[in-house]
């Protein structure tokens, strides 16, 4: 059960509303159609409409308009969803991943907490930096200099943005406990 009810566009302050709009006619839009909505951390984040708006637009930037192909921003973004075990995170993103060309080997291994085999050195490097950020709250020169091989600078920066991003949205899921959307399944169910 959800900590918190899904705020109704009725009931949403003139603030509220204009981040619920932002939302839904932003890029998110493209990939949801109209079923884009108060879904994952947004329910939570329009709660401080300020704070919503300005995490909304860095989430947009850092998904829709990173320099890194899908298969690697979403590769991050499963691999903090599995840190966090942030069931929704996890289980809205592991399909995009698939879709943007990574193997579903890779992401079951990822789910299941399993080094995955990766054939592709810039998915090796950004799991690799990706697991030893999380771990260790560092990397090694090894693995900076690994990733930055396959990235560039610009990516390496993205790979931390994705990966500071979508850990604050997978503790805000976790913390408001926020239920699957129909038709997922949990990815952690114990």
């Amino acid at each position: 059960m959800t900590r918190i009810e899904t705020l109704m566009p009725e009931g949403m302050t003139a603030e509220q509303l204009e981040v619920y709009e932002a939302i839904r006619s932003g890029p998110r839009r493209r990939l949801h159609g109209e079923r884009i909505g108060l879904t994952g951390p947004f329910n939570a984040w329009i709660r401080a409409p300020g704070f919503g708006d300005l995490a909304q637009r860095l989430g947009a930037h850092l998904r829709f308009e990173t320099s890194l192909p899908t298969r690697l921003a979403e590769l991050a973004i499963i691999t903090v969803g599995r840190h966090m075990r942030a069931s929704f995170e996890f289980a809205a993103h592991a399909p995009l991943a698939i879709q943007g060309g990574l193997s579903a080997d890779a992401v079951e291994a990822i789910r299941i907490g399993e080094s995955p085999q990766f054939e592709a050195e810039d998915e090796a490097a950004v799991h690799a930096f990706s697991r030893e950020l999380l771990d260790e709250h560092r990397v090694s020169d090894t693995t900076y200099d690994r990733l930055k091989a396959c990235v560039d600078e610009q990516g390496v920066v993205e790979v931390i943005g994705l990966l500071g991003y979508y850990t604050m949205v997978s503790m805000t899921l976790n913390v408001f406990e926020v239920l699957l959307r129909e038709g997922m399944e949990d990815p952690f169910a114990d």
